[in-house]
């Protein structure tokens, strides 16, 4: 017979605890039966928490025993941290593998060989729209984190504007298919001076930044993956640009 845990949760009109809800969820995937208690108005909540003593809701309680809150009751089954916290490649991973895939489903979809030199440039069009829709999002934290490292944004503030603007025209410019002679020298410039700015602040200067690469809001630390990502932009403006020549 399954254990019964007493869990109370705020549940109004107007706002439903997703804590109380990932309470529950827990509980249950633990093979407890829940007697859910919902809270239905502001009343209701600070009257249990004043009754109980405790400053947050949920509240879970098992054999009687008061537990606490989601993160308590994560603790109490032995489980990890919940969300993200401290340094983590999860965005980075996260962008590069759907580039990937979208790459090769961009060229599935026009009946085009995987194999070839037209995968790579394809992937790092895709990465480099969702980067700087990544950066898009929230332009002021982005630049915040930007003009601390680039050598270009720390002297002039409107670069870091303008920066994410040129990644998205060069990663789609690439997917259309525009002329090297106009997406080259953007990938290759950006991607330059990034580079650049990266080996500085990281291999010379050796200080501990985070990397604006997916927003400003990320733990993703400044270094490889910021430095692979300016050195992909720059092959990948050289290439285009030599191909636009060859032609010429």
């Amino acid at each position: 017979m399954a254990t019964t845990a007493v869990l109370y949760r705020m549940h109004t009109d107007d706002h439903i605890c997703p804590f109380g809800l990932r309470s529950k969820d827990l509980l249950e995937r633990e093979g407890f039966e829940v007697e859910d208690h919902l809270l239905t108005t502001r009343e209701e909540q600070e009257k249990f928490k004043r009754e109980q003593g405790v400053k947050t809701t949920p509240q879970t309680f098992i054999e009687g025993e008061r537990v606490g809150g989601y993160d308590d009751l994560r603790e109490y089954f032995h489980k990890d941290q919940a969300g993200q916290s401290g340094t983590t490649y999860t965005p980075v991973i996260a962008i590069f593998s759907v580039s990937l895939l979208l790459a090769v489903a961009h060229l599935a979809g026009t009946a085009q060989p995987l194999l070839t030199l037209k995968l790579p440039l394809m992937f790092v069009a895709y990465a480099m729209v969702i980067l700087a829709v990544q950066k898009l999002q929230d332009l002021y934290s982005f630049t915040n984190s930007f003009i601390t490292y680039d050598l270009i944004a720390m002297r002039n503030i409107r670069y870091a504007y303008v920066y994410p603007f040129a990644e998205a025209f060069a990663g789609i410019g690439m997917i259309a298919g525009l002329s090297g002679f106009v997406v080259g020298p953007v990938s290759l410039f950006i991607g330059a001076v990034g580079a650049i700015s990266v080996i500085k602040a990281v291999y010379i200067d050796k200080r501990e930044l985070k990397c604006a690469c997916v927003g400003g809001d990320s733990n993703v630390p400044l270094g490889f993956v910021s430095l692979s990502e300016n050195l992909i932009m720059i092959a990948a403006g050289a290439w285009m640009l030599s191909i636009a020549i060859a032609l010429a």
